[in-house]
């Protein structure tokens, strides 16, 4: 049931010193900020004005998740240092007598109210910063960036290893809730832990090994792994029939419906084990499996590998996610995609949908050489940019040089920098370096909430 907060936070307050209660300046700033009705309402569709409980308050939820993601907290870190704060329980509309909510519950509402939600919420603060004028849209910058999710770096035989242990312990929850009791499943994971530590003991000795015999001893491991999961994937497909048999015969509904989410883990697992086999024995044929089809995970099936450039980490294994902001450092769009499209088609729609938040077209734009082809310099001149900085991928014609020596062209060009800055930032101090949500709308989610908070940092800063 959708429910706000009205009238006085807690009888206690008159009991407290003013300084106890006086909020830190930026909470404050923000405390005022989130005050508006607006904030709600993206949330009011995934709750029944009338029926079931009462659920955690928006506004109390709200501020929860910005102080999350403004200060890098975990869920349980967050609960325990609002319920041991005075402050931050007044921020967050707590009483002082009343329990934090649990930080399950603030997990089920992240991933309950899902992307669209989120993104209503960064809708809304944007409206309100145009209503109030302070949307600077003079000129923008965009960048791109990997949103990493949360896996271990992929390997064959890491994927292969964790597939056994996961089929095993799926197949091990559907016998526990009355499917499949009688039905083989022998645990390989011992056999594939074997596997794996030899296959890293080899990895270490393959200057000793020489460079031949090492990836004959690691193609061997690898397959047998492959072997391994094979086996154990064609026992788990016989626990999921036999299972699927039981459903009807499930004593009570609870029973029923903890037997049909087992069943249906268990039949996930079993397809992307056999992408995963498919992919070890792709290699070890001599062919390099497509990127934009690999399985990098076996609980992120959206995660994929790409490259990027960087000298540290040639391959990231994420999200790709676009950036554009301002001269206030406000950020004006953001989106993620899964994969790794072409950055040029993403900037024309994001532009685009600057201005209709804005309400006016920005005066000029500017972007680095991913964007640089001219199909996009002509979209963007035909949504009314004046100025178009962005150098081009080929080698440009004298003409061109010309364009891109000019004064205006690199000033705009050396401005762009700073969007790089503004993705590191966002990085180390709202929760962008990895994302904690699986597949590409947790991707979204967890970033989303990033920016608003980022956003809300800003923007109330230029309206005080």
């Amino acid at each position: 049931m959708f429910r706000t907060i009205s009238g006085p936070v807690s009888p206690w307050e008159s009991l407290l010193p003013p300084e106890l209660l006086r909020l830190p300046e930026e909470l404050a700033r923000v405390d005022a900020l989130l005050d508006d009705p607006a904030f709600f309402a993206p949330f009011a569709p995934h709750f029944h004005p009338v029926l079931g409980r009462p659920s955690t308050p928006i506004e109390c939820y709200l501020r929860l998740m910005f102080l999350k993601f403004r200060y890098r907290l975990g869920y349980e870190s967050l609960c325990a240092e609002v319920s041991d704060s005075i402050s931050w329980r007044r921020f967050c509309r707590i009483p002082l007598d009343a329990k934090v909510p649990h930080p399950t519950t603030l997990m089920k509402l992240t991933t309950r109210c899902g992307e669209a939600a989120v993104a209503g919420l960064n809708e809304a603060l944007w409206a309100k910063a145009a209503g109030a004028r302070l949307l600077r849209t003079a000129r923008v910058r965009a960048d791109t960036t990997v949103i990493a999710a949360n896996v271990a770096y992929p390997t064959d035989a890491g994927l292969l290893a964790k597939a056994v242990g996961k089929l095993v312990r799926a197949a091990r929850r559907v016998k526990a809730a009355g499917g499949a009791a009688g039905t083989v499943m022998t645990d390989r994971r011992r056999a594939a832990g074997r596997r794996a530590r030899e296959m890293a003991a080899t990895m270490r000795a393959r200057a000793q090994l020489g460079r031949d015999e090492a990836s004959r001893a690691i193609s061997r491991v690898t397959g047998d792994l492959a072997d391994l999961a094979e086996s154990a994937a064609a026992q788990a497909a016989a626990v999921l029939r036999n299972g699927r048999r039981a459903l009807p015969r499930a004593l009570t509904g609870r029973m029923r419906g903890r037997l049909r989410r087992a069943l249906g883990e268990l039949a996930v697992t079993i397809e992307r084990t056999a992408t995963v086999v498919a992919q070890a024995r792709s290699r070890l044929a001599g062919q390099m499996p497509d990127g934009a089809t690999r399985l990098v995970s076996l609980h992120d099936p959206d995660a994929r590998p790409i490259r990027k450039g960087r000298i540290d980490k040639p391959v990231e294994f994420g999200y790709k996610a676009q950036v554009i902001d301002n001269d206030d450092g406000v950020i004006l769009d953001y989106g993620v995609q899964a994969g790794n499209p072409p950055d040029a088609p993403q900037l024309a729609p994001a532009v685009s949908r600057i201005a209709r938040r804005a309400g006016r077209t920005p005066r000029s734009v500017t972007a680095d050489r991913g964007y640089g082809e001219p199909a996009t310099e002509r979209e963007l001149q035909a949504l009314g940019i004046r100025t178009v900085a962005i150098p081009r991928r080929a080698r440009p014609s004298a003409a061109r040089r010309a364009v891109e020596h000019a004064r205006s062209f690199r000033t705009l060009v050396k401005w762009r920098t700073g969007c790089e800055g503004r993705i590191s930032y966002l990085k180390r101090g709202y929760g962008w370096d990895r994302t904690r949500l699986d597949g590409r709308d947790g991707a979204s989610i967890w970033c989303g909430h990033g920016v608003f908070s980022h956003n809300l940092v800003k923007i109330s800063a230029l309206a005080s």
